[in-house]
């Protein structure tokens, strides 16, 4: 077996019982979350006898042990159950969310990318200039903006002062429906209807939240970009290539800006959990509907299976990003195999 494949099977693993106590933490949070579920929902007047049955129907007043256990064997067979409130399975409300979560995390991490890790290479390249000090002080104080606020500032400099972008939903109101009943994904079933219009119109309302999600997570990697340049750059190869004559941007920005992605990758997998948490504001500053609005309606409703479900997928893609970066990792530098 070689050390790839036996690196491999090792993290795959170790995911299975991280899985599990997130799963474990999910049941046990919103067990021990003030208030009552069913009284909440049945409304502060209802009869206790009433609410009785309610706990009966739904499984709430079962042994918690009982209750963890149909938990986790619903989850092998992955059904989340049903929303108490709206008697609808829970699988599908997060199936028809979903998609817009995604397409607003990607293009945030598009964003995020782009921009941190141009910025931080030319800020090594110019260390302890003016730009430098520019570049840096930008990723400071980017990261300390709070998501919602820099959303409504976009709202109102983009969308209301200059009316040149939409500030609200995924689509305007000329664009049809039915184009987008193939995935879910606004951009892939504008593409494959062949609709440009409707492309055109997708992607003008991605524009303020993705930059709303990118911009506050790009100053991360702008100083992360910058440190790991700093020390590639004095390398050896660096001086060597310098020496004989190779143009200095080649060597910026192919030579070293390679050799200094390895500790980038891995920083890309855990940005997926703050990307995650920050599509929740994003989503509910731009009405936005994904899995951050859907949680956070669930949220006042006290919709346990719902509330649970959008976790547990938040907790599982968290997972998954991060075992497929590792593989990459490895991939990409052998040395993490031994």
């Amino acid at each position: 077996m070689g050390n790839l494949t036996r690196y491999v099977i090792t993290r795959i693993l170790l995911t299975i019982p991280m899985v599990f106590i997130l799963l474990s933490i999910v049941f046990v949070v919103l067990r021990i979350m003030p208030g009552d579920p069913v009284s909440s929902m049945l409304g502060g007047h209802a009869p206790e006898s009433v609410i009785e049955q309610k706990k009966e129907e739904l499984g709430l007043n079962r042994p918690i042990a009982i209750q963890y256990l149909d938990y986790l064997w619903q989850i092998c067979r992955l059904d989340l159950g049903e929303s108490m409130v709206f008697k609808q399975r829970v699988t599908k409300a997060i199936i028809e969310k979903l998609p817009a979560t995604i397409e607003l995390t990607a293009f945030g991490m598009i964003i995020t990318l782009f921009l941190g890790i141009l910025m931080g290479a030319y800020a090594a390249d110019k260390r302890r200039s003016a730009q430098d000090n520019l570049i840096r002080l930008y990723g400071i104080v980017i990261f300390c903006i709070p998501v919602y606020w820099l959303g409504l500032m976009l709202q109102l400099g983009f969308g209301v002062w200059l009316d040149i972008l939409p500030i609200a939903g995924r689509t305007g109101p000329r664009v049809l429906a039915s184009t987008f009943e193939k995935t879910g994904f606004y951009v892939l079933d504008t593409i494959l209807a062949k609709d440009f219009f409707a492309l055109g119109d997708v992607l003008i309302h991605l524009v303020l939240p993705s930059f709303t999600l990118g911009l506050v997570l790009s100053g991360i990697f702008v100083r992360l970009t910058r440190a790991n340049m700093l020390d590639v750059l004095r390398a050896d190869y660096i001086v060597a290539a310098e020496a004989r004559g190779i143009q200095h941007r080649k060597i910026v920005y192919k030579y070293a800006l390679k050799n200094a992605f390895i500790p980038i990758l891995t920083m890309m997998g855990l940005q997926i959990a703050l990307l995650m948490a920050g599509a929740i504001l994003t989503e509910t500053t731009f009405s936005w509907p994904g899995m951050g609005r859907l949680l956070l309606e669930r949220i006042y409703l006290r919709d346990y299976p719902t509330l649970q479900g959008v976790i547990i997928v938040f907790a599982l893609i968290v997972a998954t990003v991060s075992l497929i970066v590792d593989i990459i990792y490895a991939i990409v530098d052998p040395r993490v195999r031994y």
